[in-house]
């Protein structure tokens, strides 16, 4: 089995400059506006420059055929336009989820991007979001793309533990610890019932 060996590798001082600016821009976005609604543009706008290249600006012409896949595209970058599985469960808190919501979508929309294939950028952003989508989350946390979630609110991340690719951590039950120092292996589920 091959182990992963752990260094402290950095993109250029200059990209990890705007990287940091990016991430904290985006926290201070979503301390400020806890709305719903809110939270859904600013996700939306963000979404249209990672995926269209540039800022989102006047509505396409969706009476064009020529432009329905655009169009189509540009309206699913909006959390309120998109239906989440967890939106199913009978479990689901709604007035807890809605705030929610919109980072879940961009989290999942962010591994789906290019910019989701950078480790260093895609950890640090994960963790940006997870402050605002989890019940806590500790220092020194790292996770990894395509990690999925029941509801996130009733999770909680303690300090240097490692949620690897594809791991899904099922809060659907109620509270979830996830104790200090955990690894969650790639393609495991980490549950209250106990883990597979």
């Amino acid at each position: 089995m091959a182990t992963m060996i752990l260094r402290d590798l950095k993109p250029l001082p200059e990209a990890e400059g705007l990287y940091r600016r990016w991430i904290s821009h985006l926290n201070e976005q979503f301390t400020l506006h806890g709305s719903a609604d809110r939270r859904a543009e600013i996700v939306r706008d963000e979404l249209y420059q990672i995926y269209l290249g540039q800022p989102r600006g006047s509505r396409m012409n969706a009476g064009l055929t020529s432009e329905l896949a655009t169009c189509v595209l540009a309206e699913s970058f909006d959390a309120r336009n998109a239906t989440l599985q967890t939106e199913y469960l009978d479990g689901l808190d709604a007035k807890q989820f809605a705030p929610r919501k919109p980072l879940i979508w961009f989290w999942q929309m962010f591994d789906r991007s290019p910019l989701g294939l950078n480790l260093w950028l895609g950890a640090r952003f994960r963790c940006m979001l997870g402050g605002h989508i989890f019940r806590s989350i500790g220092k020194g946390v790292k996770i990894h793309p395509d990690v999925r979630f029941t509801y996130g609110y009733n999770l909680t991340i303690e300090d240097n533990c490692r949620i690897r690719r594809g791991a899904v951590l099922d809060d659907g039950d109620g509270e979830l610890l996830v104790p200090e120092g955990t690894i969650v292996e790639a393609g495991r589920t980490f549950s209250a019932r106990g883990n597979s």
